[in-house]
C-alpha cells in the first residue's frame, strides 16, 4: 500500500482518487482552500458528480495542509490553472508527479509535463495519464482503459499498478509528447463534432470531421516530436472518439450549444465546468505557425469562439476547401 495526494477537487480528481482508494492506497484529496474542501468533506463530490459518492477512507484538506511524505502526487486541475497548482511549497520536487490536465498553457504553449519540469520536478519523476475516460462512467464502475507516459518505464509501471483496477486498465508508453498532445487536441475537434451534431448533419459528416480531426492531431503532434502510432492509441483514436461521440463530453455539449445558438459565453455555461477546447486552441494555433502548419479545423473552432463567423458559415468554410490528397 502507497500513500498519494490528488491535487485538485474536479470531476476527474474525484474520480482518480477513487480509483487510488480501490486499490487499497492511502489517498489525500487536495482542494484549493479550506472552505472548498469543507464543502467536499460534507457532501464527498456529489455536487461535482451527482449520484458519486467519495469513500469515506479518502481524506481531504486544502494544500495548504498536505501531508509531508507522500509516495506520488497527481496534479488533475484545468490547464490553465495548473502551474498555479503545481508550483506550490508543500508539493514535495522528490516523489513521482502524475500530471492528469489535457490542454496546453495559453501564457508559454507548454504541454503540462512541460510545466512540471518548470516548476522544478526532475524529467525522470514525470508521468502524465490520458486516454478515453469519462468521470462519469469511471465511477458508475464501467470498464475503462487509459495510458500513462512517462520517461523512466519504472515511474510508468509504478502508476500502472497503482490506477489499475478489475474495470480500470492502463498501458504503459514512453511517449509524453504524443499522450499530452492526443489528449490536449482532441478537445477542440470534440468542439468540432459537437457543431456538426448540434445542426443534425449526420453520421456520414461526424465520421469525415473526426478523422480528418486525427489528421491535424497527428500532423502537429509529430511536428512537435510524438511518434504517430502514440495518435492511433488510446490517448489519441480512443480519446478523440468517445469525446466526439459522447454527450458526456463537456467540449461536445459545448459545440452543441453554439450550434443551438447560444453564445460561446451561455455555451459554457450550459456545458458545465472548464472547456478545455476553447481555451486551449489559440495556443494550438500558435504552436502549428511555429511549424508552419495548418490546421483547417481547429482555424474554425477558433473563428466561431471569437465571434468572427457563425458555426454555418465555418461549416461551408471546411467543406468549400480545395480538393487535395489524403494525408
Amino acid at each position: 500500500m502507497s500513500s498519494f495526494v490528488v491535487a485538485g477537487a474536479t470531476s476527474w480528481g474525484l474520480t482518480i482518487a477513487h480509483l487510488l482508494a480501490q486499490g487499497g492506497h492511502d489517498v489525500t484529496l487536495l482542494t484549493r482552500t479550506s472552505s472548498e474542501a469543507t464543502i467536499i468533506e460534507k457532501d464527498r463530490g456529489q455536487e461535482r458528480l451527482p449520484g458519486f459518492e467519495l469513500s469515506s477512507v479518502v481524506d481531504v484538506c486544502a494544500v495548504d495542509h498536505a501531508p509531508a511524505v507522500v509516495d506520488g502526487i497527481v496534479i488533475a486541475v484545468p490547464a490553465q490553472a495548473f502551474r498555479a497548482t503545481a508550483q506550490h511549497p508543500l508539493l514535495s520536487r522528490n516523489v513521482p508527479v502524475l500530471t492528469a490536465a489535457k490542454g496546453i498553457e495559453s501564457s508559454s504553449l507548454m504541454r503540462m509535463s512541460e510545466v512540471l519540469a518548470d516548476c522544478g520536478w526532475p524529467a525522470e519523476r514525470i508521468s502524465v495519464l490520458s486516454g478515453p475516460n469519462l468521470a462519469r462512467e469511471i465511477v458508475e464502475g464501467l470498464a475503462a482503459a487509459s495510458t500513462v507516459a512517462s520517461s523512466d518505464e519504472s515511474e510508468g509501471e509504478m502508476w500502472q499498478q497503482a490506477l489499475s483496477t478489475d474495470r480500470f486498465r492502463v498501458y504503459r508508453s514512453s511517449d509524453l509528447i504524443g499522450v499530452e498532445l492526443g489528449g490536449a487536441l482532441k478537445n477542440i475537434v470534440a468542439i468540432a463534432a459537437g457543431v456538426a451534431a448540434g445542426l443534425g448533419l449526420g453520421a456520414n459528416a461526424l465520421a469525415a470531421l473526426t478523422t480528418r480531426g486525427l489528421a491535424e492531431i497527428t500532423r502537429l503532434a509529430v511536428a512537435e516530436g510524438a511518434s504517430a502510432s502514440t495518435l492511433l492509441g488510446l490517448a489519441g483514436v480512443g480519446d478523440l472518439m468517445v469525446s466526439c461521440y459522447s454527450p458526456l463530453s463537456r467540449n461536445h455539449r459545448f459545440g452543441e450549444r453554439l450550434a443551438a445558438g447560444d453564445t460561446p459565453v451561455q455555451a459554457r455555461a450550459v456545458a458545465g465546468g472548464v472547456v478545455e477546447g476553447a481555451d486551449t486552441v489559440p495556443a494550438v494555433l500558435e504552436l502549428a505557425a511555429r511549424h508552419g502548419l495548418t490546421l483547417p479545423i481547429a482555424e474554425q473552432v477558433n473563428a466561431v469562439i471569437l465571434g468572427d463567423c457563425s458555426v454555418t458559415d465555418a461549416v461551408e468554410a471546411l467543406l468549400s476547401r480545395n480538393l487535395r490528397s489524403e494525408d
